[in-house]
């Protein structure tokens, strides 16, 4: 997955943020040192003179006599770091310091990206994501099969709850562990609170913690984006939109639940559409059944989610009332 532009400049800018504050402290380092200890800029001075001088010496610009230079300011770093060490200051006291030493807060080392520039890449696209502090208690770790029933059973499938909630776990982390060479989407349905919307959180989790660049919205939020980027053309709502249609994964999430009109309905087909041509990854939770969905959108945007998405339903009681029946566990 590559950053978008707006993202990489927002996390090289945050390196030129960390460059310059750690430059600030040196400085303010540097100065107070000096004042306390004025033979420290007396010694920073004389190796700057006998550094000028040996590159004269090797240019033969100067006819002075030869000397080591390395030896020369060994001695004086030492004389420095006895004088910082008597006046209880560290040794590195004066040095330049980096959050990041292995890049010295540059992003990458050499042509390669640093390890913390994968770190900032993947806490930006959770702050983008809009379900940041969601994910970190609905994810996998938390996944719990107890809320679904061995003895309920669906008739058109015959598998159980239970079985039935195993078998979209399976098709989740195949949906996952694809991602990056298999353009997929998913289409979650089924009753009120049978975990629709927590699969997508931990799918989202797994796919964000990858670098993957993923956006939740609920359906009102997206419908309401849309209208506002419609009616107030600018190049911020361009962006908007073209954040929407090309991240890596867009999870629009209790679909059916928005006030649907023309509209709406347009909208839709228009992201789904666009989605596919891009092919790039959707994921959509709704509560309507298949009767219902054909009825409240048109056709020719089922068809493109039948054609197009694995479709998952999930059936059981509703866990959030199970949850709040044993006290909230």
């Amino acid at each position: 997955m590559s950053l978008k532009n707006s993202q990489y400049d927002a996390i090289m800018r945050e390196y030129n943020r960390r460059q310059l504050h750690n430059k600030h402290i040196q400085d303010e380092h540097i100065a107070g040192a000096y004042a306390k200890i004025p033979r420290l800029a007396e010694i920073d001075q004389e190796i700057g003179a006998l550094s000028l001088k040996k590159a004269r010496l090797l240019l033969g610009e100067s006819s002075g006599e030869e000397f080591d230079l390395p030896a020369a300011i060994k001695a004086l770093s030492r004389e420095r770091k006895n004088l910082l060490a008597a006046n209880g200051f560290p040794p590195d006291y004066l040095e330049l310091h980096y959050d990041c030493p292995l890049c010295r807060d540059t992003g990458y080392m050499g042509s390669e990206k640093c390890t913390c520039f994968k770190k900032a890449s993947v806490d930006l696209l959770y702050t983008q994501s809009n379900i940041k502090d969601i994910l970190e208690v609905e994810n996998f770790d938390h996944f719990s099969f107890d809320y679904y029933s061995g003895t309920l059973v669906n008739p058109a499938t015959g598998l159980t709850s239970l079985e039935t909630a195993h078998q979209a776990v399976d098709k989740a982390w195949d949906f996952i562990n694809r991602f990056h060479s298999s353009f997929g989407n998913l289409f979650l349905y089924g009753d009120t609170g049978v975990g629709k919307t927590y699969l997508s959180h931990c799918i989202s989790k797994e796919l964000i913690d990858r670098a993957y660049c993923v956006m939740y919205f609920s359906a009102f939020e997206l419908f309401d984006l849309f209208a506002k980027n419609t009616f107030s053309r600018n190049s911020e709502s361009e962006e908007r939109n073209e954040y929407i249609f090309d991240c890596d994964l867009l999870i629009i999430d209790d679909l059916g639940t928005e006030l649907t009109n023309s509209f709406v309905s347009s909208q839709l087909f228009l992201c789904i559409n666009e989605r596919l041509i891009r092919k790039k990854s959707t994921i959509i939770s709704t509560n309507l059944s298949i009767e219902n969905f054909l009825e409240t959108y048109s056709e020719r945007t089922f068809s493109r989610i039948s054609s197009n998405y694995t479709m998952i339903k999930l059936i059981g009681k509703d866990i959030r009332i199970q949850k709040k029946l044993l006290g909230g566990k």
